[in-house]
């Protein structure tokens, strides 16, 4: 494992807030894997760019070595979360949980290590609770002390009805750190009330109490609102990689040092150096089609990254080959020089452009810039290029 040090770095890395530190500090010293937690409700079927910070986090600690728990809410998904709700949501059918539970794990996966990662269903240990330990739970808060939560107060300021089952979601979730015995909590900011309700519970079951790490609620496209499918300012996971990279390529300026810091997998020091050649001078959008890259290749693979500019639209990148690459076969009697094998080959209109590109630099062969000087020797298969968009394989073949 690393130093308490490095990890403390890496775990604090984009987090809001990390409760109690001094007590992650603790626990971290003793130089044992820690439980981590996380909930997630399958409320729907597809994940965005936004969920997918707290998942990042988890994959953190379990390159730090700990144990990450990815826990389906599928008894809470049926309570529904209440959590800065103006209205009470209809709770979703257990099929329609379970449903969105299979599709939520396929793309978890695209960023933590199945291998290293405990899934976990919170209906396992909900389902066995009887009556009497429901009441128990409900008895560990009060009414007054579930009204402290700010949009449980608004509600009840405002005359909105809350519905008895909501104040369930939070003792439920809290619960679940007991059932788990979880050291560490993560949770978005919007959790906060919920992720300090497991460490009291915790406490009233007998357990040490869980650290608490709070993300940032990711802001969407437009840099302003949070990012959600209904204001469309979203980046969806499944998205086709040239929507994807033509999104992220779109972010303001301003947004792309969050979006660095939050989603990307690239140390700080690198993305510092990013910083430093912006300032220099670099094209921020030269920047941000790394991150596209990084984040179409996490989702689609390495080859979808390489080609998701062009599925958005955009021109080949220098040095990049056409996807319908002519082949050429020329019959000759010898050598030629390349400016004569450009003209017959039709890449050029005539010797004399070929030339003066040559002379330009603007001739590749086999992606290399070469000068007059080059032979095509007989028998030799090579991709050259005249320009920006003349391509073609040619092959000399003896007469």
């Amino acid at each position: 494992m690393k130093s308490v040090e490095e990890q403390l770095a890496l775990i604090k890395r984009g987090a809001e807030e990390v409760l109690v530190e001094s007590e992650l500090i603790e626990k971290l010293e003793r130089g044992q894997p820690l439980r981590i937690k996380a909930g997630f409700d399958p409320t729907a079927p597809d994940l965005h760019l936004g969920h997918t910070v707290l998942i990042n986090k988890l994959r953190q600690f379990q390159e730090l070595g700990h144990q990450v728990i990815f826990l389906i809410g599928d008894f809470t998904g049926m309570i529904g979360d209440p959590s800065g709700k103006s209205a009470t949501r209809p709770p979703l059918t257990r099929e329609q949980v379970l449903e969105n539970a299979e599709t939520y794990k396929a793309q978890v996966f695209k960023i933590l290590d199945p291998t290293k990662t405990e899934v976990a269903f919170n209906s396992t240990w909900m389902d066995q609770l009887k009556p009497a330990d429901f009441i128990r739970l409900a008895s560990q808060y009060t009414v007054a002390r579930m009204l402290e939560r700010d949009d449980f107060d608004k509600r009840y300021s405002s005359n909105q009805p809350i519905a008895i089952h909501e104040f369930l979601y939070p003792l439920v979730q809290g619960y679940d750190s007991v059932a788990l015995r979880a050291d560490v909590e993560l949770g978005g900011t919007d959790q906060k009330f919920n992720l300090l309700m497991g460490r009291e519970l915790q406490r009233a079951y007998g357990q040490s109490s869980q650290c608490i790490v709070t993300m940032p609620l990711l802001e969407g496209l437009d840099g302003v609102k949070k990012m959600s499918k209904s204001l469309g300012n979203y980046v969806g996971i499944q998205e086709a990689p040239g929507i994807m990279y033509s999104k992220l390529v779109s972010i303001p300026d301003t947004l792309m040092w969050r979006y660095f810091e939050l989603l990307s997998f690239r140390s700080m020091e690198e993305i510092e150096g990013f910083k430093c050649d912006v300032e220099q001078g670099a094209n921020p959008r030269d920047i941000k089609i790394k991150l596209a890259e990084e984040i179409v290749a996490r989702f689609h693979g390495e080859e979808a990254a390489a080609s998701a500019h062009r599925a958005a639209g955009n021109r080949m990148k220098e040095g990049e080959l056409p996807e319908d690459l002519p082949e050429l076969e020329l019959v000759s009697a010898e050598d030629m020089p390349i400016a004569s094998v450009l003209n017959k080959a039709g890449l050029v209109k005539n010797a004399a452009v070929a030339r003066d590109l040559l002379g330009s630099g603007g001739v590749r062969v086999d992606g290399q810039a070469i000068d007059r000087g080059f032979v095509f020797k007989l028998g030799a298969t090579h991709v050259c290029q005249a320009g920006k968009k003349a391509f073609a394989r040619i092959t000399l073949t003896a007469e």
